[in-house]
């Protein structure tokens, strides 16, 4: 997976003991039930389109590609998330999970607007 965005990085340099203990959480977190990762993936992509945070939704696209998700799956989460968060919501998680997608692939990868 390629490195953490820079103002992660500077997060982790300045604020080391925060950094830790949100790790910490995270791994609690993860460890309380049953899900496997890829549910938990797909999970955190759909928190992160419904809270309509663009970083988060990167994140977890990135996180999700890592773990060898499809981006048709990637794509299906903001899709789903139409009749739930509204069409312009679910458009602009849709454009977040393609910034992270490569140029060529599924049937179904936009085509860029010239």
């Amino acid at each position: 997976m390629k490195k953490p965005p820079k103002r992660f990085q500077v997060f982790v340099r300045d604020f080391p003991k925060v950094a830790g203990a949100y790790e910490v959480l995270g791994e609690a977190c993860r460890d309380a039930g049953p899900l496997d990762d890829r549910t938990r993936a797909l999970i955190k992509l759909a928190i992160s389109t419904g809270a309509r945070m663009e970083g988060a939704v990167h994140a977890h696209t990135r996180k999700a590609l890592a773990l060898g998700i499809e981006p048709e799956a990637l794509r299906q989460v903001a899709l789903l998330s139409i009749p739930t968060i509204g069409f312009p919501a679910a458009m602009a998680a849709l454009s977040w999970v393609d910034d992270l997608l490569p140029r060529s692939g599924s049937k179904n990868r936009r085509k860029p607007v010239s």
